[in-house]
This record gives C-alpha cells, sequence and structure tokens, in this order.
C-alpha cells in the first residue's frame, strides 16, 4: 500500500524540547525545557524594531540580508571572533540559526555522503544531516567534563566525511571546546577536506573564565569552515528568528542559493533592528554573562540540594543532570512525572543522543529565566526529595 510520508521524514520525531513546552502549559508548570528567555529584551533593540517598520522596512529585503545587517556582522565578527570577512560575498542571513544551519548542509553535503555529530546534541543537528541523504556519523562527548575520544574521533574521518558539525558552547551540555580539542579537529578537517560548521550562538555566554574561539580562526580553516550565529540567544530576541552563515564566497554561493528557495528571506525589520543590537556597546556581553552566571549558579545549587547530580557547565544556559537516583526507569518516565506531579518542565535526556540509552538517567534544564522563576521552580523541586 501506497505511504504519503517520505521515508526521510520516518526516520525522526517531532521536537521533544516543543514537546515538553506543550505539556508544561498543560499542567500549567515552570518551563525549565526551552531554552527562551522569559525577561524582557532590551528596550533599545525593540524600539528600533519598532521605527524600522515605521520607516517601512515592510517589504522583501535582499534576499541573503540588508546591507546594514551584514556590515554590523562584519564588524562584530572582527572584533570578537578576530576574522575579517567581506559582508558582500560571505554572508547569509537566514531565518535564525535553525535555517542557516540545513541551508549550510543542503549547500555541501551530497546523498551519501557522512556528517560527524558530537552527542549529546542539539535536536535538529540529525534531523537536519537526514534531510540531506546523509548519514550521521555519532561521537560520544563523556561526562563529567564532556571529552571526546581522539582515536574514536579520528577513525570516523574518511573519504565519505563531507562536514562534522560542532557546538560551541554546546547545548546542552554547556561544554566550551578548548583550542587543544578545536586545533585537532581542525587537523582532521585539513587532512579529509571536511567542512567544519560550527554553531557558536552562544558565544558570549561564559562562565568561569571560559573562552570562545571559533575554529574559523585556526590556521587553514578560514575557507573550511561556515560559522553559524544569530541575535537570539544573547540580544533574548528568540522569536524575531534572524540568524546568519559565514563562509569563503564559494560556499557562501551555494547557502545563498539553498536559502533563496527554503525561506527567501529573514523578516526585514527585524534585520535592521538586528544591526542595532550588534552595535550593544561591549559591556553589554559583560552584564549579560555575569548574570548567567548568577542564574547557573542559583538553579545548580537547587538541583544539588534536590538530589540531582549536576555537571556544571562553562558555558550557554543549560544544565545536563544524573537523575539515576531517583529510581525511575528511564528519563521520559521522569521527565513526564516531573512536570505533570511537580509542575517543572525539563527535557529528557535521550532526545539528545542517536540511541535512547545512552541518556537514559538524564535530564536537561535551562535557566534564561526571571529570578522569581527559577525560585519558583527550585521550590517545587524540593519537594522531590
Amino acid at each position: 500500500m501506497k505511504t504519503f510520508s517520505s521515508e526521510r521524514a520516518s526516520r525522526f520525531t517531532e521536537s521533544v524540547i516543543r514537546e515538553m513546552t506543550r505539556i508544561c502549559l498543560k499542567h500549567q508548570g515552570v518551563n525549565l525545557a526551552q531554552g527562551f528567555p522569559d525577561f524582557p529584551a532590551p528596550l533599545e533593540i525593540k524600539e528600533a524594531a519598532i521605527q524600522s517598520i515605521q520607516r517601512d522596512f515592510n517589504q522583501y529585503a535582499i534576499t541573503w540580508g540588508t546591507p546594514s545587517l551584514r556590515q554590523a556582522i562584519s564588524e562584530k565578527f572582527a572584533w570578537y571572533n578576530g576574522i575579517t570577512i567581506d559582508p558582500e560575498q560571505e554572508i547569509t542571513v537566514c531565518c535564525g540559526s535553525t535555517e542557516a544551519m540545513i541551508s549550510s548542509l543542503m549547500a555541501i553535503v551530497n546523498p551519501g555522503e557522512e556528517v560527524i555529530v558530537f552527542e549529546p546534541f542539539y535536536e535538529n543537528y540529525g534531523p537536519d544531516t537526514i534531510l540531506c541523504g546523509a548519514k550521521p556519523r555519532f561521537i560520544t562527548l563523556h561526562e563529567p567534563d564532556w571529552h571526546f575520544d581522539e582515536q574514536e574521533l579520528a577513525r570516523a574521518f574518511n573519504n565519505k566525511t563531507k562536514a562534522i558539525i560542532l557546538n560551541t558552547p554546546n547545548n546542552p551540555t554547556g561544554k566550551v571546546f578548548s583550542r587543544e580539542e578545536l586545533q585537532f579537529i581542525a587537523d582532521l578537517c585539513l587532512k579529509w577536506g571536511v567542512i567544519a560548521a560550527t554553531d557558536e550562538i552562544y558565544e558570549h555566554i561564559l562562565y568561569d573564565g571560559a573562552k570562545h574561539i571559533s575554529i574559523a580562526s585556526l590556521p587553514g580553516m578560514r575557507n573550511q569552515t561556515i560559522t553559524i550565529n544569530s541575535i537570539s540567544k544573547t540580544y533574548s530576541l528568540t522569536g524575531w528568528r534572524v540568524g546568519w552563515a559565514i563562509a569563503s564566497p564559494h560556499l557562501t554561493a551555494s547557502i545563498r542559493k539553498v536559502h533563496d528557495f527554503l525561506t527567501v528571506g529573514a523578516p526585514h525589520p527585524l534585520q535592521e533592528a538586528g544591526a542595532i543590537a550588534l552595535k550593544m556597546d561591549r559591556s553589554y556581553y559583560e552584564t549579560l554573562a555575569r548574570e548567567y552566571q548568577e542564574r547557573r549558579d542559583f538553579l545548580a545549587k537547587a538541583l544539588d540540594e534536590s538530589g540531582f547530580k549536576v555537571y556544571l557547565p562553562f558555558g550557554a544556559y543549560y544544565i545536563m543532570t544524573d537523575v539515576k537516583g531517583f529510581g525511575f526507569s528511564d528519563d521520559v518516565t521522569f521527565a513526564r512525572h516531573l512536570v505533570e506531579k511537580f509542575g517543572v518542565a525539563t527535557v529528557p535526556g535521550s532526545s539528545f543522543y542517536s540511541s535512547p540509552s545512552l541518556g537514559r538517567t538524564k535530564v536537561r534544564f535551562c535557566f534564561p529565566k526571571k529570578r522569581e522563576t527559577l525560585q519558583a521552580a527550585a521550590e517545587r523541586l524540593k519537594r522531590l526529595k
């Protein structure tokens, strides 16, 4: 009998993260599942968006991004990441980093080729690879410090390898890849002619002296890296869907073609406002990191006191935990129990692994929330013990 669903769509499920948000709303819980802030975005950026609409930036922008935003991206990438880029030939503005990643992979990956993905991974990366017709090769990051086995990674590279997806700071673990780790990855990319597609959306959310390094800044990697970012996390604008991919001209030309036929372009007035966001005073980023570290420390302490084994993150705004001590059969059962009985939503760890058994005892919490939201969650978590 003919089926109306494609084979590729049958190989992955709906987003578990977004599903947990829906369950949380049903039970009127505290949402520590989906990674969006519940506090306001900076006023000056919102006012810039309003002014852009009033100035009639309401029609299609240039497909690959407004000149003002591409220029702002170029200037910020130079001072923060240490890389000079051409805003005319090396930037593609997309509908968020999510579209930037799938557009980039579809632009470079052929059916039957392989893409290396570190796990636990942000849940989009696996389906992105499948949608390209490629085979994902998963490399496990091992707790408590989320290191990878160098020999295992080296064995994963072969003549079919087209790309490696890198997310630093990492969602869901909070790992910040060191210069030495990035250099090891870069050496393999250069040896095998592999492109690093690197998601750096949490680049400013760093703790305990951790430093963000773009792999594109390492020797030889300038032309073998696609750097993906957005305004979503740094400026608390997850609903605006404005992101971008930075790559050498020959890669950008392909990315722009795919992007054009996927979404045409990101919202014009929000791009204009995004250009204002990227020109924020540099003190903004210091305050951002400090305030997120305070939230991290508060939630980590609350989780520890409630019986969770906490893996303290050095970047991003998530905390991975182990729930083995609570005696549940698996992470999904525990996560549903937590939201249904205690009103706190989290994400089952198995959704971040290729094999659910690897995440069977883990759940992820997020903390881009107001202090009173985290306090409410902490009070509910106390009842677990």
